[in-house]
């Protein structure tokens, strides 16, 4: 049992303890991070005449090829040690002799660790980010290609109002173009380096906070110690992003699983995404769309797990705090596999134009734009609403919609109708006219697709630009 702190202890730690406390099994992850935290702090004592360059050479060639190793399968990371730390510096120790010794000068597994976990964060910020626009830029080329396929609006699941699919698919594009944006406020936020804070009362060695923080690309150091080392908020705030993006998956799966239904045939999902079953030869399952509806409660339960576990800790750290990241990767991994699926499956997805039409066409739709022409005619809206009303019943009673009655049908009920309303509750004009900003209508929706690929095509993502790392790929120098 390869462990840092031995010293102190007369016994050997009980197996079970021993196992319940280690890390390995899952800090493992983020071995490059351990490391590339390791050269950006051995490069600083060097500056700061704490290593020679002698001991600063040695230790950096040490580590580049413990993590070469690693990459290209020669060195197995094993339980035999309690955590990623303990792996890194004995290994190195076995490498390069006493200098190895040295690497933990000024610093503890508490600020390392919260180190290596900001590292491995901020990384997967920047590829959600990524996927979220790949997906992005499969609705805008799906909204370019649908401003004229008309559908039903619904509210309460009932259908409302006519509107396009490029407008329906724009309120999805505005959700996560949001979740994009709460993925740089939270990289920005997390962007300090808590390397220096020590167990959490810093250090008596002249070490250069702002110099190391600057090699590994972030915008300055932490400026409290105790909390440097017992800060998780920015897992708790990208567990809660993450959360956010999977209910907006979620909601659209579900649509999508309503859509493919044999009572809508809204879509065809593709073969690539569909599943059939073992019984039944007929059918053709949304098991994809399905599967990332289930997988939204795992990612809440990540986020809810952190929460709980932060709540009643006291200054500074505690081991409880080991807990933020079993779950954190599993929730990582899950919200990319979804997005990926997700983005996969919309753009292969097929639309039936012809059925989102006459699907608009009938439950009146057009029941409100009936309404205005009355207003338009002089009749005061809440009468016009109650003469509306009067109509589609009407309407219900004899099977037939709005325009499928005669004009002495609908004189008959209110003497406001004239020849033109055919023209004002058509499908067309229903969606045409709405063109204020952020509606249905053709003109409306082009310019908001405008828009948004400028946005799309002006995003530089959250590359950090100057504060980029130095010691991403080698020693520093």
């Amino acid at each position: 049992m390869a462990q840092l702190w031995g010293g102190r202890f007369t016994k050997e730690t009980d197996r079970l303890v021993y196992d319940f406390n280690a890390s390995i099994a899952f800090d493992r992850k983020f071995f490059r991070q351990d490391i590339e935290g390791s050269i950006a702090h051995v490069v600083m004592l060097a500056k700061q005449g704490i290593l020679t360059k002698e001991e600063k050479d040695v230790i950096l060639k040490g580590l580049t090829g413990i993590r070469r190793d690693v990459e290209e399968g020669r060195l197995q990371i094993t339980e035999e040690y309690e955590d990623i730390h303990s792996f890194v510096e004995a290994n190195l120790i076995e490498r390069v002799g006493d200098a190895g010794k040295k690497l933990h000068t000024g610093r503890s597994r508490n600020d390392q660790v919260a180190l290596d976990m900001r590292l491995y964060i901020r990384i997967e910020v920047l590829v959600a980010d990524e996927l979220l626009k790949e997906l992005l830029e499969t609705l805008l080329s799906l909204m370019e290609e649908h401003t004229d396929t008309y559908m039903p609006g619904f509210t309460h699941m009932q259908k409302a109002q006519p509107v396009t699919l490029a407008h329906h698919l724009g309120a999805y594009f505005e959700m996560f173009k949001r979740d994009r944006s709460r993925l740089k406020d939270i990289y920005h936020r997390m962007n300090y380096c808590p390397l220096g804070a020590g167990a959490l009362a810093g250090t008596t060695y002249p070490l250069d906070r702002n110099y190391t923080a600057s090699l590994l690309g972030f915008e300055g150091p932490t400026l409290n110690s105790m909390d440097s080392v017992s800060d998780r908020d920015y897992v708790i705030e990208f567990l809660s992003a993450l959360s956010t993006v999977m209910m907006h998956l979620s909601r659209f799966c579900e649509e999508i699983i309503i859509w493919n239904s044999d009572e809508y045939r809204f879509v065809e999902i593709d073969d690539a995404y569909s599943t059939g079953s073992s019984i039944m030869p007929q059918k053709k399952n949304p098991d994809i769309a399905e599967l990332i509806r289930g997988k939204t409660g795992r990612v809440y339960g990540a986020l809810v797990s952190i929460l709980t576990t932060m709540k009643g800790l006291p200054l500074a750290y505690n081991k409880d705090m080991q807990e933020d990241k079993e779950l954190t990767f599993d929730a990582i991994d899950t919200v990319k596999g979804c997005l990926s699926l997700f983005t996969g499956m919309i753009r292969t997805m097929k639309f039936r134009r012809d059925v989102m039409e006459r699907s608009a066409m009938r439950g009146f739709t057009n029941a409100t734009d009936a309404a205005d022409y009355l207003v338009g005619r002089g009749v005061p809206f809440r009468d016009a609403h109650g003469i509306i009303g009067r109509l589609v019943l009407y309407c219900i009673d004899k099977q037939c919609g709005i325009e499928d009655l005669s004009i002495e049908e609908l004189q008959a009920i209110s003497p406001a109708f004239a020849e033109d309303v055919y023209e004002a509750v058509s499908l067309k004009t229903c969606v045409e006219k709405r063109l204020t900003v952020g509606a249905p209508g053709k003109a409306a929706m082009q310019e908001v697709i405008a828009m948004e690929k400028a946005y799309l095509s002006n995003d530089k993502g959250m590359s950090p630009g100057e504060n980029e790392p130095l010691v991403k790929n080698g020693d520093g120098e």
